[in-house]
């Protein structure tokens, strides 16, 4: 990097389907055993990603921490949770200014619900209904709960919205704005009304019993979704020399924009996808190779095709690097998956450790050597794409 400058991911944190500690997490991955279950919503069995019950508990107790905290969405207590882990992972003292950016696709969801069937039944709203349901109490929260007094954003750039807070991050953290800088995002969409508007587009996946019922990429080519439910934040820092071996360097950021040609917003080509890589990649004078791609493949037809068809567009036909996702596992979550995504990619970088995908898929089947560099990709409705290089530092 220039003047040999390096934003490094000094900690992080996360709760989410596979759990909420680093072990639980860990060794989820190691077992790569699906986290997504079913439950009625809307008087329908669902496949949806919930958190398991004794991640639930940890929110629970955090909610009971302050009688503040127990009017929160669990958007906003998952941030918060994930948040304390991630600056203690860190050894950041929470005095310091640290500048805060959580981003959400659909913030307060459960929350807002309420608080609407409350207003169509009796005409009258809570008057904390306002304060809790605005996008920007995520991270006014997380910022309360550290008693920082830097600067705290949030936003929604629907499902890319992870990666543009990290790419926030990197930015002012390279202009000097801010010295530590904390970003992810979080998500809590399992509520009838976010679930009927997944299946209301025809990508939901069938309720019948599987060993994988989200499935990117698949054979047959059915759409898979599912939603998922969770938080992963990620500890920014600048430093000015090279970072120990093992330290995980944000080495690139890129974003792409298209037309909205569909309900998704994403052509057959993937031009928002080409575009966010390409940028990506040529931000780097880097000759080294990528070892690996996280995708965002959300499991539906249209939208895994189309990322597919960029990465051959970007590398040849039979020159696309080896391939994982983690959605098999946790679902889609929205605003806070590329945020996941980038933890898997930690857990990757840490233990050598990638998931293949176990069901038939449409990819070429490659495996990975020794893994140093990590692409990360992520795209949302509305035609924003956006694309993170991580690398292991040697």
């Amino acid at each position: 990097m220039t003047n040999e400058e390096y934003i490094v991911i000094k900690g992080h944190g996360s709760i989410s389907p596979l759990g909420h500690t680093p072990e639980n997490i860990r060794q989820a991955y190691l077992k790569g055993q699906s986290a997504i279950s079913r439950q009625i919503l809307n008087q329908q069995l669902t496949p949806v990603a919930a958190l398991p019950k004794v991640s639930a508990e940890a929110i629970l107790r955090l909610a009971q921490e302050n009688k503040n905290y127990a009017a929160l969405d669990k958007s906003v207590l998952m941030a918060i949770y994930a948040s304390r882990q991630a600056v203690t992972a860190a050894n950041w003292t929470t005095e310091q200014d640290i500048a805060v950016n959580i981003g959400s696709s659909r913030g307060a969801t459960g929350l807002f619900e309420q608080h609407f069937t409350q207003f169509m039944q009796t005409g009258t709203v809570s008057p904390a209904a306002s304060p809790v349901t605005t996008l920007g109490n995520i991270s006014s929260w997380v910022a309360n709960d550290m008693e920082t007094s830097g600067p705290t954003m949030s936003h929604s750039v629907t499902c890319s919205t992870a990666l543009q807070a990290i790419a926030n991050g990197f930015a002012w953290l390279k202009a000097n704005m801010a010295q530590k800088f904390l970003a992810g995002g979080a998500e809590a969409p399992l509520t009838p009304f976010t679930v009927a508007q997944m299946k209301a587009i025809g990508i939901y996946s069938s309720p019948e019993e599987k060993l994988f019922y989200c499935r990117p990429l698949n054979q047959e080519r059915q759409n898979t979704f599912v939603l998922g439910e969770g938080a992963a934040v990620f500890a920014l820092e600048k430093v000015k020399r090279k970072p120990e071996p093992g330290k995980v360097i944000l080495e690139a950021i890129g974003f792409g924009f298209e037309k909205i040609k569909s309900k998704a917003g994403i052509s057959a080509a993937g031009l928002n996808f080409q575009t966010a890589i390409t940028q990506t990649l040529n931000q780097t004078n880097s000759s080294e190779p990528i070892d690996l791609i996280i995708m965002h493949a959300p499991g539906t037809v249209a939208g895994d095709a189309a990322e597919y068809n960029a990465l051959k567009t970007i590398f040849g036909d039979n020159a696309v690097p080896p391939i994982t996702t983690n959605k098999f596992l946790i679902g889609h979550t929205l605003g806070a998956s590329a945020a996941l995504s980038i933890e898997y990619a930690l857990h990757i970088l840490q233990e050598q450790h990638y998931l293949s995908l176990p069901y038939p898929t449409i990819l070429q089947n490659k495996s990975p050597g020794k893994i140093k560099r990590i692409l990360i990709s992520a795209a949302g409705f509305g035609g924003n794409a956006a694309a993170v290089l991580l690398k292991s530092s040697t």
